[in-house]
């Protein structure tokens, strides 16, 4: 009998992982969960114009701090693998996986490039503007990638791409879209969650709080050791 994704990923979610302890201690031992810690806030959420505490808060506290806990559970799980599990076990832990790590991910870079006044300066604005042909070039195309994914779920990312050196912006549809080899500048959370609080539908009204509220120091830190980085694997 043909197994479908869809019937495979609801035996995972019922076998959960007291189908898996039979295995044995010493798989698990083999491969122990990752420690994960909950970075808080690295701003008052009571401070930033636009965005509520509420909001922040609950985003924080739930949406970020959820998909860490599910990361943490997963690991515990795959920690139980052998060569004895079915494929299609393995397939959905992994898949799992990836999705609850670049959630936790993003989560972290998109809150800690919040907290600031918006204002671009320094190598990283020219830097946009050398891209882009000026900077205002850059925020349009910014917000429209952002807007094209209201009402859905998503995030808008400008990427360092190590092999072509240049700043891109990418459109992810969910936690596992991504190029493959770049480093995360500005990070704008999409995801209904991120705005319904304060917002409901209106996604424009809410990427207007988020350009206003940019932490571009934090960004102009990411671009410089993405160059770093890039120097030191072409040198």
């Amino acid at each position: 009998m043909k197994i479908t994704r869809r019937a495979a990923l609801g035996a995972l979610a019922a076998m959960g992982s007291a189908a898996l302890s039979g295995i044995g201690e010493n798989a698990m031992a083999a491969v122990a969960p990752h420690p994960h810690e909950l970075v808080p806030l690295p701003f008052d959420p009571k401070k930033l114009p636009g965005l509520s505490e509420r909001l922040l808060v609950s985003h924080h506290d739930n949406n970020y701090a959820g998909a860490l806990k599910n990361l943490a559970k997963v690991e515990e799980q795959l920690a139980t693998v052998t060569k004895d599990t079915p494929g299609f076990v393995v397939g959905g832990l992994k898949e799992r996986e990836l999705a609850f790590t670049n959630s936790v991910i993003l989560h972290e870079l998109y809150f800690a490039n919040l907290g600031g006044d918006g204002k671009a300066s320094g190598s990283v604005r020219q830097a946009l503007a050398d891209a882009f042909g000026s900077f205002g070039r850059f925020e349009e195309l910014f917000r429209a990638t952002g807007m094209s994914l209201a009402g859905g779920s998503g995030w808008t990312i400008l990427d360092y791409s190590f092999p072509t050196d240049q700043l891109r912006i990418y459109w992810s549809g969910n936690h596992t879209q991504s190029v493959a080899f770049g480093a995360p500048l500005l990070v704008l959370d999409m995801y209904e969650h991120a705005y319904a609080i304060d917002y409901g539908a209106a996604a424009a009204k809410y990427v207007d709080a988020f350009i206003a509220n940019v932490q571009w120091d934090a960004v102009s830190r990411r671009y410089e050791r993405a160059r770093k980085a890039a120097q030191a694997m072409n040198g």
